[in-house]
């Protein structure tokens, strides 16, 4: 079994949950694939090129994709279309993020990221502002969520304080999906104070060693 981690939107493999998640599976002498999802290139991200990326180094190896926010996003899709993955961890998913995102940016800035082609964005990693292509949002607009159908057994982990992706996102999408569990944390969006809740969340989803040694 192959492990991937998928960090999310202006992050990096650097990020509070990709170094506590590759802590934990050196724990097990596990080996955690985190991808850096910027290609050096923010300004051309896209969730095309986030979802070709990863599906360039998948082997015919059986997967567990863990994904935080869009690459939670980014891993739900990746499982639609590669047989390979054989399970799903998202964390705080970004479901539905165009409906929660947009809104927030206001009426002014989406037109003026419209006419200018380019947004400047905050990046977490870089503590700093870089610019995002409108091919972003072009390109986003051909995903929705309801075509996400494939039967994988998945867990999500969502905050119920979560400002960014509300927690409802992942409620409406696990309703509908006998096949995925949802538990809901005392946390926001980055759920970074729930590292090892998550963490034993994860061992028991995958039958992890660790789980059955504290159980």
């Amino acid at each position: 079994m192959d492990y991937i981690y998928l960090h999310g939107f202006a992050s990096s493999p650097r990020s509070t949950k990709a170094r506590a998640l590759n802590d934990y599976y050196r724990r097990l002498n596990l080996n955690l694939h985190i991808p850096d999802l910027n290609q050096g290139d923010f300004f051309r991200l896209t969730l095309t090129r986030q979802i070709h990326q990863v599906e360039a180094v998948l082997s015919c190896t059986p997967v567990t994709l863990i994904g935080s926010s869009l690459g939670g996003l980014t891993a739900a899709w990746l499982a639609e279309r590669n047989p390979q993955i054989q399970r799903l961890v998202l964390l705080a998913p970004a479901f539905e993020f165009l409906t929660h995102w947009l809104p927030k940016l206001g009426a002014e800035q989406l037109q003026q990221w419209r006419t200018q082609q380019t947004l400047p964005i905050y990046h977490y990693a870089l503590d700093q502002e870089r610019n995002l292509s409108y091919k972003f949002l072009q390109d986003a607009e051909q995903y929705s969520d309801a075509m996400l159908q494939r039967p994988i057994p998945t867990l999500i982990l969502h905050g119920l304080d979560d400002e960014v992706i509300p927690i409802q996102a992942s409620r409406d999408f696990a309703v509908q999906r006998p096949w995925v569990d949802l538990i809901e944390l005392p946390s926001d969006h980055g759920l970074a104070d729930m590292m090892d809740e998550i963490w034993q969340a994860i061992c028991q989803f995958c039958q992890l060693p660790e789980a059955r040694a504290i159980a």
